[in-house]
């Protein structure tokens, strides 16, 4: 029985999806009539955030958040796959990990079209189960999340329980849930902000997943 868990966040830490999301709102902006004033970078800088978070931040109205997500999700569900890809070393990240942990995902991105995807990317069989935005009331950084997908896995509080992902939120959602994390520098986070929320941060989710498999209590 493998004693290690592991829950990877997605973007940013085993794919590439940042095309397809940025297009996808410069689309949802045009459709909607938004004449949006931001930049790519405002765009990248919010990945990893409720797609309703991230259109506020951006400009958007509260009371008409849900019809440019909307807008968002009809199109990205066409698109996505075309253009995501996984990052460097994903594939060994996830051989390695499933060799000696349990894995599952934990999102903010929308579950229903994420499993889809990684199938299409090929790595979904490596993970137990997918914890996207609409299967909790409280997205990352609240610990419900993880939470949950612990309870799926029918896990009871361990210390060889990881979050590996790239931005402030996952590892304030891993502090909050009670669990260790390391912090990958290959996504949307700053080095320097990961840095105040955990003592591990290195490149890549192959380097975590080593860090992981040498760590001893």
């Amino acid at each position: 029985m493998k004693e290690n868990i592991i829950l990877f966040d997605l973007d940013g830490t085993l794919i590439d999806s940042t095309d397809a999301i940025v297009s996808t709102f410069y689309h949802s902006f045009e459709k909607m009539g938004f004449d949006f004033q931001g930049t790519q970078e405002d765009i990248t800088s919010l990945i990893g955030h409720p797609l309703d978070i991230m259109y506020q931040e951006l400009g958007v109205e509260q009371e008409v958040v849900w019809d440019f997500v909307a807008a968002y999700k009809e199109r990205y569900k066409t698109i996505s796959k075309a253009q995501t890809e996984l990052l460097d070393k994903a594939v060994e990240a996830l051989e390695l990990a499933s060799s000696f942990a349990r894995l599952s995902i934990v999102t903010t991105k929308t579950g229903a079209y994420t499993e889809p995807l990684l199938e299409h990317l090929g790595i979904m069989d490596y993970f137990e189960f997918v914890t996207g935005r609409e299967h909790v009331e409280h997205p990352k950084p609240h610990p419900e999340p993880i939470l949950r997908t612990l309870d799926l896995m029918n896990i009871e509080k361990t210390s060889n329980i990881w979050m590996v992902g790239d931005t402030e939120l996952d590892l304030i959602a891993a502090s909050s849930a009670g669990i260790n994390s390391v912090g990958v520098t290959c996504g949307y986070g700053k080095k320097e902000d990961l840095e105040t929320l955990t003592n591990f941060i290195t490149t890549d989710s192959l380097e975590a997943v080593k860090i992981i498999q040498d760590f001893k209590i």
